[in-house]
């Protein structure tokens, strides 16, 4: 490299990295950039050359300001954290004012901090996407920036507007991911890390046929003749339904091979319209693994690495290399299963490390399962919309299952164009199945709220092994402590326990489970086992919360059809040393009306729900309406931040807080932690609560910043984890109550 050459990043001498010289990084950029939108654009259904035109303006001047001397110093001394004059500024100005593009100058302003918010940029007039403290600065050099570019890098002629584009939000976040995938992985592959990743070929026609052989194997080793029929009926209909519509639904209930069944038809449509993915969406971290774990063993083949073809997505996530972690990170590989948080964030996000994988979503088959715990309900008329833009402009194929499926399409709160979206399973399959589960299960209410004493008997007059799911943390944690003073067979599973001692207990229930002998025994939880867990209980019981989550404990009772009369109850609770959650209001006032009108007696899961979503989106009822027009309004706005914040699927501040104490001990002492064990062996709290009187003797901070906490107090690893601390102090605060 000429010694006099311009830097577009500076040496790490430490770490053997050279520097990387400007024009070396401007054409690397275009060229990931152009293969990026080439890949992209062969699904897209518009008009390609503005996306072309207007990727190549931003990812060509998106480091234009990085030739300003003091940079350059800065550069080459290689000392500084930042540099001295915020680079994007020079790029943007061109664009902007020089060639009239302001939707490349939106790129390249935001390829760091993000995608801006327009109307507050718009309200800055003549300062529009401007840095107010350098703008006059970079107007005097932007000249000499300019030449020194052309000499190096050629010409910028042909950087002129584009014609009116009319993109909506979601376009633009693809284009941006394009972008900034390209100038993070060129970055990447000049400090020497994974950044050719060899391509994947995903072998749709392959895995199908393998995924075949797994269920006919399956069906050997199941002893009911009924059920191995059922399943059969679904998986077949699953599969050899039609592949020409882009969205179905799959209201199939629990316990008929919904997770192989759908699979297959996704597997069979990607080779049909020659797909590059396949998205399955959960909308719990604890059922991602049970997921995996059966695609793996039933969609990879001989000699691959299940690593390579089925990537677990999500925080707790661990990887044998980081070759793999970025696999998956950057959705390349065949099949990705993610979190709903993950993925309906990223839709809404507006950073660069978010959006950097979008580009890859179009042109694939996305499974949206337990589609009625997704999201929020006041997010779904944003989502459809972003669902449809996927399906009708980027050859995305939707599948949205749950048994308990609320009809999204045909509420116009929802749906702009209510249509009609057809079902994977045939009439004959959808009657067979929803008759076996009248059968299996009946939902009841209690309509008088009860405290601990009366609880703990209404449960126990119940046949068990019983199940009992709260709203909150504490209240599972408190009805747990309380029947085991009673000397009552109970165990607790919540997040006050760490993911690593959850596990443990997930695997001592499904052992009792199979003791058919001994019963008289009760699981007290969270929601944390409300979808996906492969249990199967005598009766369970479900603190009112919403219709969905009703239904949904369902699956996790008589599952398979071996026991008669089985009931789910909703009841209320109604005792001092228990919490409401105030934000499912709206779901309790609501399921509480579906009662009364007999809903459950005479209607379907996915009548119930739907109706139950209408409910809750109507005006009368809380402020679900009002949160869902503003996400839409602000997406129409080009409102970035503001989506991207309303948008959050799980909106709470915690802290992580380590349980480990030799894992904490080695943090303190600045050695390397794996973040999956750290994760792993840690818990999420609330930060209101470490704040508050019982809790704030026993969270600890780390060090100085409040980011990451020690728990110091009592920790019961086998049954209520940090809360076997809290639970007394409840205790005695409720003793001082009664007695006042």
């Amino acid at each position: 490299m000429n010694s006099q050459e311009p830097l577009a990043h500076s040496a790490k001498k430490d770490r053997g990295i050279p520097a990387q010289a400007y024009a070396k990084h401007i054409a690397g950029v275009a060229k990931r950039a152009q293969k990026n939108i080439s890949a992209m654009l062969e699904y897209f259904s518009g008009e390609a050359l503005p996306l072309i035109g207007n990727l190549h303006c931003a990812a060509y001047l998106h480091d234009l300001g990085k030739l300003d001397p003091a940079n350059q110093e800065a550069l080459r001394c290689g000392n500084k954290r930042s540099l001295p004059i915020n680079h994007v500024d020079a790029g943007t100005t061109m664009l902007l004012d020089q060639a009239k593009n302001k939707e490349a100058a939106l790129l390249v302003y935001g390829h760091h901090i993000g995608l801006c918010s327009i109307p507050q940029e718009a309200s800055r007039r003549e300062l529009f996407f401007r840095d107010e403290e350098i703008y006059k600065h970079t107007d005097a050099q932007l000249a000499k920036y300019v030449a020194e570019h052309q000499q190096w890098c050629g010409t910028t002629a042909g950087l002129s507007a584009v014609a009116k584009t009319g993109w909506n939000a979601l376009t633009r976040r693809l284009l941006f991911s394009c972008l900034v995938d390209a100038d993070h992985g060129d970055s990447a592959e000049n400090d020497g890390k994974a950044s050719h990743l060899h391509k994947i070929e995903p072998r749709w026609n392959e895995r199908l046929s393998r995924l075949d052989a797994y269920v006919d194997n399956l069906a050997k080793g199941d002893a009911d003749k009924s059920r191995i029929l059922q399943r059969k009926e679904v998986y077949c209909a699953c599969k050899n339904s039609d592949v020409k519509p882009s969205i179905y639904a799959c209201d199939s209930p629990v316990g008929t091979g919904k997770t192989t069944a759908v699979m297959a038809h996704l597997l069979r449509t990607a080779q049909k319209k020659n797909l590059r993915h396949v998205f399955v969406i959960l909308p719990y971290t604890n059922i991602i693994k049970q997921s995996v774990d059966v695609y793996r063993k039933a969609l990879v083949l001989p000699g691959e690495n299940p690593e390579e073809i089925v990537a677990e997505l999500h925080h707790q996530a661990d990887f044998s290399s980081e070759d793999l972690r970025q696999y998956s990170a950057l959705w390349t590989v065949p099949i990705i299963v993610t979190t709903a948080v993950q993925f309906f964030e990223t839709l809404a996000g507006n950073h660069p490390g978010q959006l950097r994988k979008l580009h890859e979503l179009p042109g694939s088959a996305v499974f949206v399962d337990e589609a009625h715990a997704a999201i929020p309900s006041f997010m779904w008329p944003q989502a459809w919309q972003w669902l449809e833009d996927l399906r009708k402009r980027w050859a995305c194929h939707i599948v949205l299952a749950s048994g308990s499926l609320p009809r999204l399409w045909v509420n116009n709160k929802i749906a702009a164009q209510l249509e009609e979206v057809p079902s994977l399973l045939n009439d004959k399959t959808r009657y067979s199945v929803y008759g076996a589960e009248r059968e299996r299960i009946a939902y009841q209410t209690a309509e008088s709220p009860m405290n601990i004493e009366a609880l703990i008997d209404f449960i126990r007059s119940k046949p068990g092994p019983r199940l009992v799911i709260f709203n909150t943390v504490q209240s599972a944690a408190v009805l747990a402590y309380k029947m085991k003073e009673r000397d009552l067979q109970v165990m607790h599973l919540s997040t006050a326990l760490t993911p690593f001692d959850r596990a443990r207990i997930i695997k001592k229930i499904k052992r009792c489970l199979t003791n058919k002998q001994k019963t008289d025994w009760t699981l007290v939880a969270t929601s944390c086992v409300e979808a996906g867990m492969d249990f199967s209980f005598a009766t369970a019981f479900r603190e009112s919360c919403s219709a969905a989550s009703l239904i949904q404990v369902g699956g996790r009772v008589n599952r398979h059809g071996e026991r008669e009369g089985a009931e789910v109850w909703d009841f209320k609770a109604n005792d001092v040393m228990m919490l409401n959650n105030p934000q499912i209001a709206t779901s309790q006032k609501v399921l509480g009306i579906l009662f009364e009108e007999k809903y459950f007696e005479k209607k379907t899961a996915t009548e119930i729900v739907t109706k139950a979503l209408d409910m809750e989106l109507m005006s009368d009822f809380g402020d679900f309406a009002g949160k869902s027009q503003e996400i839409m309004k602000q997406e129409r706005q080009n409102d970035y931040p503001l989506v991207a914040q309303l948008c959050k699927v799980i909106d709470s501040d915690t802290r992580m807080v380590i349980v480990s104490k030799d894992i904490a001990e080695a943090l303190k002492q600045y050695q390397k932690v794996n973040s999956a064990e750290l994760i792993k062996n840690s818990v999420q709290i609330r930060f209101y609560k470490i704040k508050s009187a019982q809790f704030k003797e026993f969270c600890k901070p780390l060090r100085e910043s409040e980011d990451l906490y020690v728990w110091s107090g009592l920790y019961d690893d086998k049954f209520l984890g940090y809360m076997a601390a809290i639970v007394p102090l409840l205790q005695m605060d409720a003793a001082s109550f009664n007695m006042v």
